[in-house]
């Protein structure tokens, strides 16, 4: 089968499953709503329960969409920066940051809005913060960046359990259901949907010199490559994908650990195929994930991170046995 009729099969595939996971969290829940009705609803015709269609479901599941495919987005490029199949886009401690701004915000007391500005800052911060001491005197190598994360996170991790340990018991659970990833939680999803397809445009044409960097960076420099400006537009996209996805739902994990590398098994290591098919994998994994958590023990909802630490951790296990010792 030719290269690019493979590629277009495969993609289409998943933008149906995509659509798919769409329309099943848009009719399934604690009111059932035929899929004939969530249609007529779309269209903008009074049906039963075209409120909780349109105001409710609608943007909590292109709200999972966003984020699950801005995750997705992050780990394969951080997997390329890194050179690490199993690299994270938490793993250089934006989500951290980002949860120290959220609980903040909450334990001042503020609106939707101040939480969601004050994690994006703290994410924000994060990510000069590292950045600012991997780059040290200007050398930047994998092992320093990664080093730098992991010390970064673990600072935001301990003021995150000081702002918990005091925090007055009624913002207590709000908080945890942050931290644990809920999209019921979720804002506004119009501004996470820009982010993934702004994103994406910025990453698709670097696909080729990505390519070439993941052969290793002696060989993409032979080859023409600006290794270090890319390395830091990798750095910074995928940063700002991260700090998106938490933004707009609190930290959900596994999602961008897991989906780059499955689709890498899949389709192979070609990012112009891989970029866009981990996007529409993850933001549907994310909207399955998330339509289970809120029919699984209906009417109560669980966060959807609890879900997808449950998928995540033993499809990891796994991954990491297939490795070469």
């Amino acid at each position: 089968m030719p290269t690019r009729r493979r590629a277009f099969l495969i993609l289409a595939s998943l933008a149906l499953l995509a659509v798919l996971s769409i329309g099943l969290a848009l009719t399934v829940g604690s009111l059932r709503i035929p899929p004939a009705d969530v249609f007529s609803a779309l269209l903008g015709r009074e049906v039963p329960g075209i409120d909780v269609v349109l105001e409710l479901r609608l943007p909590r599941a292109l709200a999972g969409f966003a984020c699950g495919g801005l995750l997705a987005l992050a780990g394969a490029l951080m997997q390329v920066l890194l050179r690490n199949p199993l690299a994270d886009p938490y793993v250089l401690g934006i989500s951290g940051g980002a949860g120290c701004g959220a609980l903040f915000a909450i334990l001042l007391g503020l609106p939707a809005l101040g939480i969601d500005g004050l994690a994006f800052a703290g994410a924000l911060g994060a990510m000069f913060l590292v950045f600012g001491l991997a780059h040290g005197d200007g050398s930047w190598t994998q092992t320093r960046l990664l080093l730098t994360g992991v010390i970064v996170a673990a600072g935001c991790g301990a003021l995150v359990a000081l702002m918990l340990a005091i925090a007055p018991e009624d913002r207590l659970r709000g908080m945890l259901y942050w931290l644990m990833g809920d999209l019921a939680q979720a804002s506004g999803w119009l501004p996470g949907l820009i982010a993934l397809v702004v994103g994406l445009a910025l990453a698709m044409p670097f696909a080729r010199e990505l390519n070439l960097l993941a052969r290793g960076m002696l060989q993409a420099q032979a080859l023409g490559v600006a290794v270090n400006r890319l390395r830091y537009a990798i750095f910074l996209l995928a940063s700002l994908a991260t700090a998106a996805s938490v933004t707009t739902a609190g930290s959900i994990g596994f999602v961008g650990l897991v989906v780059p590398h499955l689709v890498r098994l899949a389709t192979g290591n070609d990012q112009r195929l891989l970029l866009p098919a981990s996007v529409l994998a993850g933001g549907a994994l994310l909207v399955l994930a998330d339509t289970l958590a809120r029919t699984l023990i209906a009417p109560q909802q669980l966060p959807v991170g609890v879900l997808t630490a449950l998928i995540g951790v033993p499809v990891f296990l796994i991954l990491l046995s297939r490795q070469p010792k």
